[in-house]
């Protein structure tokens, strides 16, 4: 039996020019393939998102206005290769990791569409996909979890024993997710026995119950500098939150 241990299997991870996935833009972007008895690959881009990058996300991923426009690819050329990417890799049913699958998946989507190109979901159809998040499987498996921002890319990391030097950068945060979710299949032997239609349904699921158990936090019990309202809304979509939805809670 196939584990996902001895499958070829790709990561992925954007960095943006901000939070929301419906309006910022990606200006950077990394792929990581391995497994399978066959050599790693790492394919990488650098876009020019066509606006200003802020400087709170230059702050976190250090890509300046300059290095793009200097270096960065059209973003039409460099978006439809990630998505021809990512479509080979679902089309030949190899798991695509994403930590917080949900942002980026977004991100990539609404970006394909404001920029004229077809989105993945209308490249493969609407079957369900072979994706893996090791953030949703994470609250799934490990549910008491204590601290503020322990569930973040770096704490999670340190709890399954992933050890990176080099953060926030897209190749290093797409390797830093391969390697969660390894150590996740391997800790829990159950997800082997789920397919990928099964998976994808119980991903699904998680994290609707796990936003909406986070709604209801804010609505009742966090205090107003946590953010606490009694309206706070929290998106539960995943993998894709739609447009017509308010982005600001998608983490």
């Amino acid at each position: 039996m196939s584990t996902f241990a001895n499958v070829r299997r790709l990561a992925w991870d954007t960095e943006t020019t901000g939070p929301n996935p419906l309006e910022d833009r990606i200006v950077t972007a990394a792929i990581v393939v391995r497994g399978g008895g066959r050599e790693d690959r790492v394919f990488s881009w650098l876009i020019n998102p066509g606006i200003p990058i802020p400087a709170e996300a230059t702050e976190v991923h250090k890509v300046t206005d300059a290095m793009v426009q200097a270096d960065g690819q059209d973003p039409k050329t460099a978006l439809d290769e990630i998505a021809t990417n990512l479509v080979r890799a679902i089309e030949w049913g190899m798991p695509v990791v994403a930590f917080n699958q949900s942002f980026d998946w977004s991100i990539l989507h609404h970006d394909l569409v404001r920029n004229g190109l077809p989105t993945v979901e209308e490249r493969v159809g609407l079957a369900p996909l072979p994706l893996i998040d090791p953030h949703v499987i994470d609250k799934q498996v490990d549910k008491y979890v204590k601290g503020s921002g322990m569930r973040k890319l770096q704490p999670t990391c340190e709890r399954y024993g992933v050890q990176l030097e080099d953060w926030h950068t897209a190749e290093a945060d797409a390797l830093a997710a391969l390697l969660i979710a390894e150590a996740q299949f391997d800790r829990h032997p159950r997800l082997n026995d789920m397919g990928p239609a099964q998976l994808f349904a119980a991903q699904k699921s998680w994290r609707a119950e796990q936003q909406a158990g986070l709604q209801k936090w804010f609505r009742t019990r966090a205090t107003a500098e946590q953010g606490g309202d009694p309206n706070k809304v929290i998106d539960g979509s995943w993998p894709l939150i739609p447009a017509q939805h308010e982005a600001g809670d998608a983490s």
